[in-house]
């Protein structure tokens, strides 16, 4: 990747920024607090991350993203919109010939230095960064009033709220599941409370055996999880298919988990994602603590 891009680019992309034709003008606050002011409703947006991507598909701003990054492929149209690079590879001088009027990037995924590169042409920055399943609905809010797609936008959000709702008062008072989720294997990886991953497991009245570790996404040993010893596992992944790394807890026969057989996988595009799709993986992770519920032993009469 070419990272100076040419001076021809820079002038036609700020040219393009200054240029904005006068409108409806829009003041917003992004989810690290930084306000973002518009001169008219977006029309020409590039997403820096797939759940982005699908967030503003969601809220009916589609036909306004003009680049995606890599693995964006949700909807189906959004695998034939130009690629700018990957979230944490972001192809500079791709998204400078694109001319956008907002970038919509992931806090926490992308390149400082490229963001504050493409801050520094004047393109406005507005970061995305949902940590329960509350902020997804605002997000899709968020991204149909910097759209102009309010309308849509808010239909969204309105049925996404009432499928959680439902989903709490099914799963909410359910007794507890301690539970490891895996989020990789090689470094092995899990979650903490702070992840939008652990607002599912407590919907779902599941308990995370590492929620107070401090890092969002931490690297942990094998050694923790046995100490940990959940009654369920749940684990994702790059593909549709069960990871075999999944089934190598099975090593372990002590392992709650794995005496009870809780060892249960959830397609990483339905809940590594920030999208409206969480839910779908939700009601998974849902139905598989209740199975576990299920396998559990009875106390002896009089006994532990």
């Amino acid at each position: 990747m070419n990272m100076n891009m040419p001076q021809a680019i820079l002038a036609a992309i700020a040219s393009a920024v200054i240029a904005l034709p006068a409108g409806a003008e829009i003041l917003i606050e992004d989810d690290v607090g930084r306000e973002i002011r518009l001169a008219e409703p977006a029309r020409r947006i590039v997403s820096l991350a797939p759940h982005v991507t699908e967030l503003l598909f969601a809220a009916g701003a589609g036909d306004r993203i003009v680049g995606v990054v890599a693995y964006s492929n949700y909807p189906e149209a959004a695998t034939q919109i130009t690629h700018v690079g990957s979230y944490n590879n972001v192809d500079l001088e791709a998204i400078a010939t694109l001319a956008p009027d907002l970038i919509v990037a992931w806090q926490s995924g992308n390149p400082e230095a490229h963001l504050d590169k493409l801050e520094a042409l004047g393109i406005p920055v507005f970061f995305n960064e949902p940590r329960s399943l509350g902020d997804v609905a605002d997000s899709v809010e968020a991204l149909g009033r910097i759209a102009g797609t309010e309308a849509v936008a808010s239909a969204a959000a309105s049925a996404f709220r009432a499928r959680h709702a439902d989903l709490e008062a099914r799963f909410g008072g359910r007794a507890k599941v301690r539970m490891f989720y895996q989020i990789w294997d090689q470094p092995l990886m899990t979650v903490n409370d702070k992840h939008l991953i652990s607002d599912v497991i407590r919907l779902c009245g599941g308990e995370n055996v590492f929620a107070t570790l401090s890092a969002l996404a931490p690297r942990i040993g094998v050694e923790s999880v046995l100490a940990a010893d959940p009654e369920a596992i749940v684990a994702s992944g790059m593909g549709a298919s069960r990871p075999e790394w999944l089934d190598q807890w099975r090593r372990w026969p002590e392992l709650a988990a794995n005496r009870h057989d809780n060892l249960f996988f959830v397609h990483p595009d339905l809940i590594q994602r920030h999208t409206p799709r969480i839910l779908d993986g939700a009601e998974q992770v849902c139905g598989f603590l209740e199975r576990a519920r299920e396998r559990r032993q009875p106390a002896p009469p009089g006994g532990r």
